[in-house]
């Protein structure tokens, strides 16, 4: 009997249970999508005709989380805008370097220690690197801190590293996905990776008043098939000239960024990316076997304490850059060192490529770990930051003069 639906519904009410469970426990979600996959499987009880191994829906379930990797790609580049971060300022553009090196040798040290080739410490690296837009976002709004001037800097420094993502998925497109060979075909499929994102970049540009004309039409049904059409067929394309699917969706996002449309693309596309998003990472879990990740969890916990230390000195950098109080290290830190979707993209990546299996185990208890701490290392920030240097500050404040001003008290704690 074809059980493919009642799988497939068998896996949505699952993942919508945890998605409940973890929002009654005010936690990240993609911790709670992964740990769900990863319980079933192989490893779960047949029942029957409640199939959790999910034979007969695997395939599909896993073209579903292709799909939300299309939708979390082209959903960040609707949300991106070079012109955006040249406004941030000076300070986010060095903060978001500083954040960017940081965190891109400390993968080089990790992948150095752990002994595996090139390709696999250059996919460690963006592992490492890549921040969890999705998580860092939902923190800031739980903890209602999108106010606070130190968010700014947050979110453009996020803002970089999704540049610098872009920009690294290129390059493992030609490293790890060109099939081997010389170095210099792994340098000509990285440059045309390159070349792609330019090429289109200048033409989808010149292309949007057309697409705009296309798009005045009052049917939902019909602006939402011009929107697929071009997504599905942008990263079809980059996929058969070797570069990433996720950069053809991410592309495509970029170009309509410029649409006037803008609004309605986003609030049309959002359904999708949260519904194929969840599956992406129950699909991922689905993908893995826990047995795996014993040889794994030494090296992910010292990559997540490196993270977490590099991170809170890319707070401190950006805090003395920008002029903020010392206070915000912490806030920026803990709240930055969030790792999720990305790192999970840069690891399917080098499981396309046929790398070493222990990258997906690496990937998930690094995720695992840094999902669940970061937002809660960020809930009590201020705590820590009173716990660490509150008595220095007290002692420093007796140390004082009367001050004459309000003004005159901040310059003294500074």
């Amino acid at each position: 009997m074809n059980t493919l639906i009642l799988e497939i519904g068998i896996a949505v009410c699952l993942v919508a249970a945890v998605g409940l469970i973890s929002n009654k426990l005010r936690v990240s979600v993609i911790p709670f999508f992964i740990l769900i996959g990863m319980v079933l499987g192989e490893h779960a009880p047949d029942l029957g005709i409640i199939d959790l191994q999910f034979k007969d829906s695997r395939p599909f379930l896993e073209f579903m989380g292709r799909l939300g990797v299309l939708f979390l790609l082209f959903y960040l580049g609707l949300e991106f805008s070079i012109g955006r971060l040249i406004k941030s300022g000076k300070s986010i553009v060095t903060g978001g370097t500083i954040y960017v090196c940081i965190n891109f040798i400390t993968g080089l040290l990790v992948g150095w220690m752990m002994g595996v080739p090139f390709a696999e410490i250059m996919v460690i690296c963006g592992i490492m690197t890549s921040s969890s837009t999705v998580i860092v976002a939902k923190v800031l709004t739980d903890l209602r801190r999108t106010a606070n001037p130190e968010t700014e800097i947050i979110m453009g420094m996020i803002m970089f590293d999704d540049l610098f993502i872009a920009m690294h998925i290129s390059f493992l497109s030609g490293l790890v996905l060109s099939g081997g060979g010389s170095m210099w075909t792994v340098v000509g499929t990285c440059l045309l990776a390159l070349g792609f994102i330019l090429l289109f970049l200048v033409l989808g540009r010149r292309m949007v008043p057309a697409i705009d004309k296309l798009l005045q039409v009052k049917s939902s049904e019909i602006f939402i098939l011009i929107i697929f059409a071009l997504l599905f067929t942008t990263a079809g394309f980059s996929e058969t000239i070797h570069v990433a699917e996720a950069i053809g969706a991410l592309m495509a996002g970029l170009v309509l960024a410029d649409s006037k449309y803008i609004k309605r693309i986003e609030q049309m596309v959002l359904p999708y990316k949260d519904f194929f998003g969840a599956m992406f990472f129950f699909s991922f879990g689905l993908s893995i076997d826990p047995m795996s990740l014993g040889g794994a969890v030494m090296w992910a916990s010292i990559a997540a304490a490196l993270t977490i230390l590099g991170n809170l000195a890319s707070g401190y950098f950006a805090t003395r850059i920008s002029g903020m109080k010392k206070q915000a290290t912490f806030d920026i830190g803990f709240t930055l060192s969030a790792r999720g979707e990305f790192s999970i993209i840069m690891a399917n990546i080098g499981k396309a490529g046929g790398l070493n299996p222990i990258i997906q185990s690496f990937v998930v208890v690094y995720v695992l770990i840094l999902s669940i701490v970061a937002p809660l290392l960020t809930k009590e920030s201020r705590n820590f930051w009173k716990l660490t240097f509150g008595r220095n500050e007290k002692d420093k404040l007796k140390a004082l003069p009367p001050p004459k001003t309000l003004n005159d008290l901040e310059r003294g704690l500074q």
